[in-house]
């Protein structure tokens, strides 16, 4: 289901911290805006459920462009180093330092719209030398200088360019496995060994037919989903690429036929609640919490909806390990519990705020908007650790 950076280069972290401590886990390292999170009852098939998390409060989040809105328009251009000359629609002056060319874990990006932008880490961008994916949560300011990304690899192999610009135009995101290991380990050689193990399973799971169990979802019953061709399965085999491996059809099918059946019921228990805010949600797989993605607004987790979701189905796809039953109650102690016993700050003044909270059992990853109209958190992820 789709939905739908050299010769010289701007120095832009000017004011630019980094701030570590360590402390015993108390009320003030509570993210303000957990206080008013409630989850709902859980949404399941086969062996992904999510329980919708609602809020009070809301914030107006529309003056934000996505990653996937800025380079469908245009505005937004991503690049490699090396590349840059032909990005920016203005020439103002600016402090620049000499690049060698391209690198894995660099690239540049330029955001001439009129919009301050939103990247997430886990989205992943394809072209270039290698496919790539955000490293980290930020945002880039409106006709912004070109901003040097620190990104991970995920296509070992290739280093032959194949366009002189990236695009999303899959609309990938990293499922949550291997989302962790760019945001919590920083680890490339990680990220290739997670992509690696994630391509593997998705060969497995679509070498055979796969019984997706929905029979205790009131209104849903088990499904089987054909098994891949060969021509699929050499061809999945043969792509060192994670996009490439998502986009693969048989693995297509098998997400997709767990997507569009929780759509619809997500559609339908929001509709149902019309007076309430949806913000995001907390994600288990067979029986184990995961994951859970919140937003400033409802309007922002519709504009990322399609492409976490596909995320979660790769993850249940995936994942190995017998199922167990999973409560709400699992949940709302997954998101009530914030006794971190590390803190690391990562501030860009006046623009935004990453706040990395480490706790015994989870790591949670907060994005705050530091601009003077937009001071509130946009996103907040939290990881089963």
């Amino acid at each position: 289901m789709k939905h739908s950076f050299l010769p010289m280069l701007a120095v832009l972290f000017t004011g630019f911290t980094i701030i570590s401590a360590a402390f015993a886990g108390d009320f003030g390292s509570l993210p303000a805006t957990t206080n008013d999170y409630k989850i709902l009852a859980p949404i399941t098939h086969g062996d992904l459920t999510i329980f919708p998390v609602v809020s009070a409060k809301s914030h107006d989040t529309s003056d934000f462009i996505t990653l996937d809105e800025g380079i469908r328009s245009g505005e937004v251009v991503v690049t490699e180093v090396g590349n840059l000359h032909s990005t920016m629609r203005r020439r103002p002056p600016y402090q620049s330092r000499p690049y060698q060319g391209a690198e894995v874990n660099r690239l540049v990006l330029v955001n001439n719209s009129k919009h301050p932008l939103i990247l997430l880490a886990g989205e992943v961008v394809t072209g270039g030398k290698q496919d790539r994916v955000v490293g980290k949560d930020r945002i880039v300011p409106a006709e912004s200088d070109p901003v040097d990304l620190s990104v991970f690899c995920v296509e070992h192999g290739r280093w032959i360019e194949t366009s002189t610009k990236f695009d999303t135009h899959a609309s990938v995101m990293l499922q949550p496995s291997v989302r962790m290991k760019a945001m919590a380990d920083q680890d490339q050689q990680k990220v290739w060994d997670e992509v690696g193990k994630s391509r593997a399973a998705m060969a497995s799971a679509v070498a055979a037919p796969s019984n997706l169990s929905a029979s205790h979802v009131p209104g849903q019953t088990s499904e089987t989903v054909e098994v891949a061709s060969s021509a699929e399965i050499v061809e999945l085999n043969s792509t060192s690429s994670y996009a490439k491996a998502r986009e693969n059809k048989a693995v297509h099918a098998q997400v997709e036929s767990i997507t569009e059946p929780m759509q619809k019921s997500y559609e339908s228990v929001i509709k149902q609640l019309r007076n309430q805010n949806a913000v995001g949600v907390v994600v288990a797989v067979k029986g184990h919490i995961v994951w859970a993605d919140m937003f400033a607004s409802s309007a922002l987790l519709t504009k990322y909806w399609p492409k976490l979701l596909e995320s979660y189905a790769t993850e249940a796809l995936t994942m190995p390990g017998a199922r167990e039953e999973i409560s709400i109650k699992q949940a709302e102690r997954f998101l009530q519990d914030w006794q971190a016993r590390h803190e690391v700050v990562d501030s860009e003044p006046g623009l935004y705020r990453q706040r990395e909270l480490i706790g015994d059992k989870f790591r949670a990853f907060e994005l705050t908007s530091l601009l003077a109209k937009e001071a509130f958190d946009l996103h907040l992820s939290k990881m089963a650790d």
